[in-house]
């Protein structure tokens, strides 16, 4: 299906996808997107890939400090003596 159809049919496109079709959309003759369903998911392989041993503990402190930076009550941020004014 060209790029120009898909567009002018797009609730169709996702109603096919929802039945489980696939449809190849091209841009002059050429392959460009590939619309289908999606993979049905619950994040069950997700949490056992985290509690699993596949993780190596300098990923997993990794982790921690990347989600503890993030948040709210992280650390703050470290202020440098040139950004204070002094030498």
């Amino acid at each position: 299906m060209s790029a120009t159809e898909a567009s002018r049919s797009f609730a169709a496109l996702l109603d096919a996808a929802a039945n489980g079709e696939s449809v190849v959309i091209t841009r002059d003759g050429r392959r460009i997107a590939l619309l289908g369903p999606a993979a049905a998911s619950n994040g069950t392989e997700f949490l056992s890939l985290l509690a699993g041993d596949a993780i190596d503990d300098r990923f997993a402190k990794d982790v921690a400090r990347a989600r503890d930076t993030a948040t709210l009550g992280g650390p703050a941020w470290p202020v440098y003596r040139w950004q204070a004014g002094q030498k």
